[in-house]
This record gives C-alpha cells, sequence and structure tokens, in this order.
C-alpha cells in the first residue's frame, strides 16, 4: 500500500510516519520508506545519526539514472531526456516493484536497520546553496513522483512516503498517488485548517483521507471533543505523550517494543485502515490521474521544456496494475 503522511510544519507527522515505518518493519512487512518534505528528518527519526542521514544518496541527483532505468524500451519515450516528473509508464516501461532488487534502488536506497527489521529508506535531498532562490521544492520531488508512477505494489507491501509541509502537495499530482493519506492534525484552530483545506483540494480526485490527532491530552477530555467537532468521521485515532518519542527525539530510543500499548494499538490502526484500502484500489482511475496530471504539465511547461510533444508518451492501451509486473 503506498501511504501519505501529512502536515502543517510541526505538527509531528515526521514522528508518526516514522513510528508506522518501525511498526511495520518490527512485524517484518517489506517497507520502502520515503524522505518528501523540504526539511530532511525521517532519517534521524529512524535512529540514523546526523552524519548517516547526510550522507544518504538524494533521488534528484539520480534523476538520469532513474529516468533511463524507468523508461526501459518503452517505443514511446525518445530519451531518457524527454522524460518529466509525470511521465506515466506504457509497454515496454520497467516498473518498480517493493520487494526486487534493482538500479534504482542500489543507488538511491539505503537499508535502515530497526530492532530487528529494517527498511529501505530513500529521499529527495535536501536545498543547496545552488537552489536557494532559483528553485521550486517541487523540482527536489519529481524523481519520487517518477517512481511513484512506476511503482505497482501488492498487499502487505508497503511505501510510506513523509509529505512536505501544509497543502504544498497540491502543487503536483502527486497527492493522487497514494491509496490512503494520514493527515497529522493538532487540537488546535491552525491544525484543522490545514485538514479543510487537504479535505476541499482532494474532494474530485478519490483521495482516502483519515485524520490522526496528535498531542492530545488523555487527562483533557476537550482536546478530544474539538478535534471530533471539527474533522467528524474523518477522525481516525489519537495520539498523545509518549515518553518513547521523547527518548528517541534525544538520540536515545529504547527498543521499539517498549513503545507505550496506546501507542501501539494506534499505529496498529493505523495498518488496518491503509490494509482496508486494498479494496478500494481501481488501477484504471490511478492511471488516467497519472495521465491527466502529465497532459497538465506538459502543455503548462513540459513540452517548451524539452522541445517534444509530450502528450505522445502516453500509451493508450496501457493500464497499470499488479497483473503486468511479470510482463514488463
Amino acid at each position: 500500500m503506498k501511504i501519505a503522511f501529512v502536515g502543517k510544519g510541526g505538527s509531528g507527522k515526521t514522528t508518526l510516519s516514522s513510528l508506522f515505518v518501525r511498526h511495520l518493519a518490527a512485524t517484518a512487512q517489506p517497507v520502502v520508506a520515503v524522505d518528501a518534505d523540504i526539511n530532511q528528518h525521517l532519517g534521524p527519526a529512524l535512529g540514523l545519526d546526523e552524519a548517516e542521514a547526510a550522507a544518504l544518496p538524494a533521488l534528484g541527483e539520480h534523476l538520469p539514472l532513474i529516468k533511463d532505468y524507468l523508461r526501459g524500451s518503452n517505443p514511446r519515450i525518445a530519451s531518457a531526456d524527454t522524460m518529466i516528473k509525470t511521465t506515466p509508464p506504457g509497454t515496454g516501461s520497467r516498473l518498480l516493484r517493493v520487494r526486487e532488487n534493482n538500479p534504482v534502488y542500489d543507488t538511491c536506497a539505503r537499508s535502515v536497520e530497526l530492532d530487528g527489521g529494517a527498511a529501505r529508506l530513500m529521499v529527495t535531498g535536501p536545498f543547496t546553496d545552488a537552489d536557494l532562490g532559483v528553485s521550486c521544492y517541487h523540482s527536489k520531488t519529481g524523481a519520487v513522483e517518477l517512481c511513484l508512477n512506476h511503482l505497482v505494489d501488492g498487499r502487505d507491501e508497503f511505501v510510506v512516503v513523509d509529505m512536505t509541509a501544509g497543502s504544498d502537495s497540491f502543487a503536483s499530482g502527486m497527492f493522487t498517488r497514494f491509496d490512503i493519506t494520514f493527515l497529522v492534525v493538532e487540537p488546535t484552530r491552525r491544525g484543522v485548517s490545514v485538514y479543510r483545506q487537504y479535505k476541499e483540494y482532494a474532494r474530485d480526485f478519490g483521495v482516502v483521507l483519515k485524520v490522526v490527532g496528535n498531542k492530545v491530552r488523555g487527562d483533557d477530555s476537550s482536546d478530544l471533543d474539538f478535534l471530533r467537532a471539527e474533522v467528524g468521521d474523518d477522525l481516525l485515532v489519537t495520539v498523545g505523550y509518549s515518553d518513547w518519542v521523547r527518548a528517541m527525539e534525544k538520540g536515545r530510543p529504547p527498543r521499539f517494543e517498549l513503545l507505550e500499548d496506546v501507542n501501539r494499538r494506534a499505529l496498529r490502526m493505523l495498518e488496518i485502515a491503509a490494509d482496508a484500502t486494498y479494496a478500494l484500489r481501481d488501477w484504471e482511475r490511478y492511471t488516467q490521474q497519472m495521465v491527466h496530471f502529465h497532459l497538465k504539465n506538459a502543455r503548462s511547461w513540459g513540452n517548451e521544456r524539452t522541445g517534444a510533444d509530450l502528450a505522445a508518451q502516453v500509451d493508450p492501451e496501457f493500464v497499470l496494475d499488479e497483473s503486468v509486473t511479470a510482463a514488463v
């Protein structure tokens, strides 16, 4: 399942996404974790020290390799140079699978050991001095979007993406690439404002959105009452203060099995909610949305940038689904 964690800055989305990755790894489920936030904190949240986190290969720096691999023998793509972040797969394209080894993972992913389990970690990379003042952060996440467009995942396989803060995710089509989106919300007016934006933007695209209430005080029912009043049935679960998380933020996490029972149950609820979306999968709609955003980007800037008619990259007979993995 493809899962996004979103929320305003400081809401705790990176912490919760890292806990969810740890939860999946602890139960020996294959998981790819992706840090697509402008502030790169997922690596440290998964236990890497500063030097290890800084040494992670940035996806954006290996975009030519990614494009060349995913292009495969697709006759509709003249060269890897004409691929943009929204280029959809077609007959002859190479696809990515969670469990496999491939050149993209070999170059851009690193295995992170997590209490006996492990996860593949990939990062967009931070802003560099050369980016300041001239680059939009969405240029960094383009590699993530391209990989998600070519990813086929099955049940009990997980891709967890820590997205950029706020509603910036809607500046690209990447928000439609997920089976479920967990919106981390604090019990404040500012917290629920991001929820309202997401709810409105996602309405027409069939995005499954569930709210995770964070920093909810267990001794004060007003926090829970506030969230219930503001987000209604979209509230899935709440998370409160955690001594385990505090120790993790200090760089000294205990064994994951010592995470508080109430928070372990909350993570299990997230897994159950994600698993329930499997039955809702509509690969045809997923592919159509991919094509929609590709054509939109082609008209807006892609054709001019590449000097090619990018609409010709669309394979009208191709539908991305689990059945095509063996044939590609």
